[in-house]
């Protein structure tokens, strides 16, 4: 059973990935563009929120597509871990209570692919395939020097 799951590994992360991105960039969609249920929308270049709003749409697509997945992921946790200690935990310590539930989630979810990487489906698969194809190549093409 233990081996069914590692060999699934892969497909299961890059599931996760695709999920957490998506609902990432939603987030950020609805604060910039007032889509997906969101009425209000933030000022453009209005600190933090906005670049919040920026950094969620951006690095969610990024994460979805599994494109820069590590770098994307390190800086939408620690957005979410700004979040988190600037706007929530002053008006209470424990998430439930300030309402940080979301910010927190987000936080370790994309701390997790930070080493993970982007798992199956990420089109970061694609560019390591291709260049050590590449590389491969051009190591069989090189001369042996005596």
């Amino acid at each position: 059973m233990s081996a069914r799951l590692n060999n699934a590994q892969p497909y299961a992360i890059g599931l996760f990935r695709i999920v957490v991105g998506l609902l990432f960039a939603c987030h950020g969609a609805r604060s910039l563009f007032g889509v997906l249920g969101g009425e209000e929308t933030v000022a453009a270049g209005a600190w933090p929120g906005w670049y919040a709003a920026v950094i969620e749409l951006v690095g969610g697509s990024l994460v979805l597509l599994g494109l820069g997945t590590r770098v994307a992921a390190f800086i939408a946790s620690g957005a979410m871990a700004y979040a988190y200690f600037d706007v929530h935990q002053p008006n209470a310590l424990m998430p439930i209570q300030n309402q940080g539930e979301l910010a927190a989630a987000f936080c370790w979810a994309f701390f997790l692919l930070v080493f993970t990487g982007s798992g199956a489906f990420g089109v970061d698969r694609l560019f390591a395939k291709r260049s050590s194809s590449a590389t491969k190549t051009s190591r069989d093409k090189t001369p042996v020097a005596a």
